[in-house]
């Protein structure tokens, strides 16, 4: 673990208020948000994840993503689209003293819309009830996920194309066919770790991966 990195909620509420922010500001592109919810546990902080449900026609069935979904008509701004989804998807309702900052607004691969990621956390228990849309969530402490042995590089197809990409795993099952994390979660989990001084570390990747 870093010696300088944040490991409290107040901590990474500090770090977070330092960043200068990338809001994308475009009415042409979709909108769609997501909620990065940490947790004090053992000393250190915890990171929720879901796995989407599998869906027939669904592009992201059964990824591992964090709680979101795009803007509702109904919603006031992507902030609210993020509360709104994580309350529906896990049933965690995120109350104003939960907030502790936003990252940087990112473009989806096909450019067509930007998701903006907003940072929650809280220290007392709160019951997970998930909805159709989510097969299962689990928190990970984030000294796993800086485990380099759980950092791999896989090939993804995606929108016709065949990319090479940095992933995570962050199940147990560590099977060939278990679900990475990857793309816009993958960039999002980069941005919270390097604005809280836990960088993810960088890997030499092998020829056989």
């Amino acid at each position: 673990m870093s010696g300088d990195g944040a490991t409290t909620l107040e901590q990474v509420r500090e770090r977070l208020d330092l960043r200068v922010r990338f809001k994308a500001d475009d009415p042409a592109l979709g909108a769609a948000s997501v909620a990065l919810i940490l947790r004090e546990r053992g000393g250190d902080l915890e990171l929720l994840f879901i796995r989407r449900a599998e869906k027939e026609g669904d592009h992201w069935s059964g990824h591992i993503a964090f709680p979101g979904g795009r803007l509702d008509a109904a919603d006031s701004g992507p902030r609210h689209t993020a509360e709104r989804e994580t309350a529906e998807e896990v049933g965690i309702v995120l109350e104003p003293a939960d907030r502790l900052g936003r990252l940087d607004d990112l473009r989806g691969q096909s450019r067509s819309i930007v998701v903006s990621a907003f940072v929650y956390g809280f220290s007392d228990e709160r019951d997970l009830l998930l909805n159709h849309e989510v097969a299962e969530a689990f928190w990970i402490p984030l000294v796993e996920l800086l485990d380099p042995g759980r950092h791999v590089k896989r090939s993804f197809h995606h929108l016709d194309r065949e990319l090479d990409l940095p992933a995570i795993r962050v199940l147990d099952d560590a099977g060939p066919e278990a679900p990475l994390l990857w793309g816009l979660s993958y960039r999002f989990l980069d941005l919270l770790m390097l604005s809280i001084a836990r960088a993810i570390p960088s890997m030499p990747w092998r020829e056989d991966l």
